[in-house]
């Protein structure tokens, strides 16, 4: 897989945060009795919450697969299943993995408050669970996610620059993410941070589960309530919803800065067209190799300290062990130093058609 080049071992990429609440011995939340030791011969299960986002089904997946079977010389068995963004779907998945018996479970929760039911079946049966990417409730032993303030902050300073003087007097629309993901009321919260009072917020929408499709029908709202004249830019909380921005954009005749999350191809292929300013990639490879490190090192009863660096409080549970990875903000300047240097697209995927001339033009290569 090119996307190895990428699998830097996590812990060396977290970034160094204080530590909150209380220092819990790692291995995690609230569980008081280590997993019976076991060798490579375990069994994981790999929950993920939808598949609108690319990331899931082409990065994450794959990448936390991978770096199992490595750890585990190829002895562990992996039980997946993706819940496509319903939250009840997912109760039943847990259920399922209670019942085939898994050692550990990865779970990127679709809703993560609602799974909190599900994360104590699963503990109380003596599962250990790893909170993917989103901080599920519940007492979870493990999280690994990116910094996720600082994913909005980068975002919203992005677009403060695309902006420049016409900050001060025009109206941008915020289109943050769905309020059951808590990682979208973070990326508000750094957006804001560095948004307010720099620029007016003339329209503010979050959208249900994340689909572009609502985006687009919220950006056609906003664009009838203040006047095509007056936004002069659009803070996207990510790429899929930056796409149905932007075609709402284009069907009114408006030309203005879109910010967007993840990286997608068509995100990276808008910027190096013109129409997307700038998204942020999140190099998943670390990600998914601390998800995998901390999955096996809980079923087979081994200590986290050498991974998890970082401690975090959920809305349950305090001092949870974490990896947080760092974040870059990608415009086009800088394509080939990231998803290109880090082998997750080659420039032959990006420069397709009628994306071939403006690459050239950018060097992107």
């Amino acid at each position: 897989m090119r996307r190895a080049a990428v699998a830097v071992a996590a812990g060396a990429m977290a970034i160094s945060l204080a530590a909150c609440g209380s220092a819990e011995e790692a291995g995690g939340g609230n569980d008081s009795t280590a997993s019976a030791a076991k060798g490579d011969d375990i069994k994981v299960g790999l929950l993920l919450p939808e598949n609108q986002t690319a990331r899931y089904e082409k990065f994450d997946r794959p990448l936390i697969e991978e770096k199992i079977k490595e750890l585990t010389n190829g002895k562990a068995t992996i039980d997946y299943n993706n819940a496509k963004q319903d939250a009840n779907l997912q109760a039943q998945q847990v259920d399922t993995m209670i019942t085939n018996k898994v050692d550990v479970l990865i779970l990127d929760a679709v809703d993560a408050k609602a799974i909190k039911n599900s994360v104590q079946k699963a503990v109380d049966q003596g599962i250990k669970v790893v909170a993917y990417d989103r901080l599920a409730e519940g007492p979870i032993s493990a999280y690994t996610s990116f910094d996720n303030v600082s994913v909005g902050k980068t975002q919203g300073e992005a677009l403060l620059t695309a902006l420049g003087d016409k900050a001060k007097d025009g109206q941008i629309v915020m289109m943050n993410g769905s309020v059951t993901d808590p990682n979208a009321a973070q990326f508000k919260e750094g957006a804001h941070s560095a948004l307010d009072g720099k620029v007016k917020v003339g329209k503010e929408y979050d959208t249900k589960e994340w689909k572009p499709e609502n985006a687009n029908a919220n950006m056609e709202a906003a664009i009838s309530a203040l006047g095509k004249d007056k936004i002069v830019g659009v803070y996207s909380a990510n790429d899929g919803m930056a796409g149905g921005i932007i075609t709402a954009l284009k069907a009114a005749g408006i030309d203005v800065p879109v910010t967007g999350q993840d990286a997608e191809l068509a995100a990276v292929q808008r910027i190096v067209a013109g129409e997307q300013y700038m998204s942020v990639y999140k190099p998943y490879a670390p990600e998914a190799t601390a998800a995998a490190e901390m999955a096996v090192a809980l079923a087979q009863g081994k200590s986290l300290d050498s991974i998890a660096k970082d401690k975090v409080d959920s809305g349950s549970e305090k001092g949870v062990p974490s990896v947080l990875v760092p974040v870059t903000s990608l415009t086009k300047d800088n394509i080939n130093d990231t998803v290109i240097k880090d082998g997750v697209y080659t420039a032959a995927e990006i420069c397709t058609g009628k994306y071939k001339a403006a690459c050239d033009k950018l060097g992107v290569k």
